[in-house]
Parts: C-alpha cells; structure tokens; sequence
C-alpha cells in the first residue's frame, strides 16, 4: 500500500532512517572525491587532470583499482604503498552497507509497522533465483549506519592526513 509522505504513522521512522542514509551518502561521496588528492600525488598529474581521470571512471570501483594500481607501482616507497593500500582498503570494507542502502526500497506498515528494507538485486543461484530479499531495519540497523559513517569521516580525515604527508596536490 503506497501512502504519501508524511501521512503514515511510520513516517517518522522512515525519515529517520532517510536522514541516516542521505547522511551516509553525503560522507562516502565526499570521502570518494579525496582519492582524486591519491591520484593527482601517484600519477604525477595537477588536480585539474586528476579531476578528469576521477569523472571519467565512474563507479567507486574503478576509482579505487586505479588508486590501488598507482600506489603499486615501482616507483613508490613501500612505506607509503602499504599506507595507501591500508585507506583503500577501509574504504571498500564500508562498501556493502553503502551498497545495501543504495539498492533498496523501504517499507513499512501504515499502521505501524516494522520499518524494513527491501533489496532491489537478483541473485542467482545454481537452479533457481531470487529477489527481495527483506530485513528489519532496527535499532540495530540504524547502529550499524551511525558507526559506518563515523568510520568513513575518519577515513576522510585519515586520507587529508596522507595527502599531506605525501605532499599531494590540495
């Protein structure tokens, strides 16, 4: 059953849950464009052509295989190699929570109801598929993406403080 916004008796759930999720969305994609400060120090290139190569690569994904693949090169110290590794990788560890609240619809029973989220994926299995996969999103739940956000704003700050150190382009 679809009621509009702010007519449900769960809609303040809803909006919490929302505000968490556009607050989770709001850290990772400011935390994503620090790796354009990574790209710019590894490959040797200005901000402005780090700026291209970072818009030209459109999922998280590629961003980071190149960060991962520049750090990997020869030419950088190992001590700053395994620095680099060590931030891509606490970034792509917050990935399938991001992911999850990114492909999902939200649900919730007028009459106040459990607030749940429901996967927007296919998942194919050997004979058979599925979808919809449904999940409470409680307390528990709304935990889990209060400490998401707090570990990706440290990784944020964690990230300006190697784009410092390594003397990257700001």
């Amino acid at each position: 059953m679809s009621v509009p916004a702010g007519e449900a008796p769960g809609h303040d759930a809803l909006d919490a849950l929302l505000l968490r999720v556009g607050r989770l969305n709001y850290v990772w994609t400011n935390t994503e464009s620090l790796l354009i400060h990574l790209i710019a120090g590894l490959a040797r290139v200005d901000k402005d052509i780090a700026v291209v190569i970072f818009l030209t690569l459109n999922t998280t994904r590629a961003r980071l295989d190149l960060v991962e693949r520049l750090a990997k090169m020869p030419d950088v110290a190992a001590d700053r190699r395994a620095a680099i590794l060590a931030l891509t990788a606490r970034f792509q560890r917050e990935a399938p929570l991001r992911n999850k609240y990114n492909h999902c619809i939200y649900s919730f029973d007028p009459a106040g109801g459990e607030l749940r989220t429901i996967l927007m994926r296919i998942s194919d299995r050997k004979d058979e598929i599925r979808m919809g996969k449904a999940e409470a999103a409680d307390a528990r739940e709304r935990a889990s993406i209060d400490a998401a956000i707090a570990r990706i704003e440290a990784l944020n700050a964690d990230i300006w403080r190697a784009v410092a150190a390594f003397g990257y382009p700001q």
